[in-house]
């Protein structure tokens, strides 16, 4: 039976990134000593008042249907938390409820790009971007992230990428998987572009409290210059260690939210209202969960870097924020495909840097959420198995 064109721009965009994690999951299964340091999952559960103020709104009876916009009590919260970090107002009106990032980053581009339309996107990427762009008809540019640059999208780069048929530029500020933050400066080199050539700019915020010390977030949603064009994406998935209750939003102009409602309400017509009080409860009161998660990944970092510029000739670009690092395995000889198979077999799975890029062929990805114990134990079997694959090595 024939199927649509969206099939084939989507071929290879799905599961096949994570064969490693994947085969990581069955030998795991069959008995085998994996330490798994493939995805972010937060390292602690959901807060125990955020389960119980889901349960209890679901035992009121918050079980009906919801709109297409989002419960009125957490678009104020919204609105109230915005106004607060941004140094801008915000009302109700300028956000749209969706269950997650993924399904709000969906939505986003596909209310700013469409078939022959092209989106800039940082090399490397969240796995799941190209996806997202291409799903729409769109195509998506890659903009080469440089590791001398700190992974930071730059102006100049944005710059010689921009056509006639350019509509928007996805930023990822904290990036995943690189852990870099755009600056002020940053923002506003890139936001100057998209001014002079009337782009939109998608800012994917989902990191923004897992901010390490000595580094500072900032937002375009703040310059109040770019107001009529930034729209945000975010989440309580990695703030408040609640992937699995899918709730996130967009934050932007009241007119492009208004023109997205009727797509909003035909994917999914409204997320779930016990959720939804939930995220409310989340948004107005803080997280609880996301200063300690910021430290315990830092310390990580730090012992992973500290470890393997020691012991190994692997590289370690230290992140900013997040929950990930970036390992540059050329000392060994391979690209990052063939060593994250073969650390495999040493009994680590990590995610090859091929998955979030091609700038990243030559490095791997490693999630920082796993507990002390077991990050100590995988230095271990990184620092023996780098050391067996130098090049030259017996």
């Amino acid at each position: 039976m024939k199927m649509t064109d969206v099939t084939d721009r989507l071929a290879g965009l799905g599961g096949a990134k994570w064969e490693v994690h994947l085969k990581a999951r069955d030998l795991t299964r069959a008995g085998a000593d994996i330490v798994e340091m493939t995805i972010g999952e937060p390292d602690v559960p959901v807060p125990g008042p955020l389960v119980d103020a889901a349960v209890a709104s679901l035992q009121s009876g918050r079980t009906g249907y919801s709109n297409g916009r989002g419960e009125a009590g957490l678009l104020e919260a919204l609105a109230s938390r915005y106004s607060a970090t941004r140094g801008r107002p915000f009302g109700p009106e300028n956000f749209l409820c969706f269950p997650g990032t993924q399904t709000a980053l969906f939505a986003v581009i596909a209310g700013v790009a469409q078939a022959g339309d092209e989106v800039l996107v940082g090399d490397p990427m969240y796995a799941t971007y190209e996806g997202v762009v291409r799903s729409c008809g769109a195509e998506m540019v890659p903009v080469p992230l440089l590791p001398e640059h700190g992974f930071r999208m730059k102006a100049e780069s944005v710059a010689a990428r921009i056509t006639p048929r350019t509509r928007a530029i996805l930023l990822t500020t904290p990036h995943n998987p690189t852990g870099a933050i755009l600056t002020a400066d940053d923002i506003a080199a890139i936001g100057k572009l998209a001014i002079e050539h009337d782009l939109w700019i998608i800012s994917d915020e989902v990191y923004e409290e897992l901010i390490f010390e000595g580094s500072a977030f900032t937002s375009p949603l703040a310059d109040p210059v770019l107001a009529d064009r930034v729209i945000a994406v975010s989440s309580v998935s990695k703030s408040h260690a609640a992937p699995g209750f899918r709730s996130g939003w967009c934050a932007g102009p009241a007119t492009f939210c208004e023109a997205l409602l009727p797509y909003s309400e035909t994917m999914l017509f409204g997320n779930q209202p016990f959720i939804a009080d939930m995220t409310e409860k989340a948004v107005r009161e803080g997280s609880d969960v996301a200063a300690g998660m910021a430290a315990r990944f830092a310390a990580r970092a730090d012992l992973l870097a500290a470890r393997l510029h020691r012991q190994t000739g692997l590289t370690v670009h230290r992140p900013d924020a997040g929950m990930f690092a970036m390992i540059n395995v050329t000392a060994t000889g391979m690209d990052g495909d063939a060593y994250a198979w073969d650390l495999l077999e040493s009994g680590v799975a990590v995610m090859p840097g091929s998955a979030f890029g091609d700038a990243l062929k030559d490095w791997i990805r490693i999630a920082l959420t796993i507990p002390d114990a077991d990050f100590s134990a995988a230095i271990d079997r990184i620092v023996t198995h780098a050391n067996s694959k130098k090049r030259g090595a017996a």
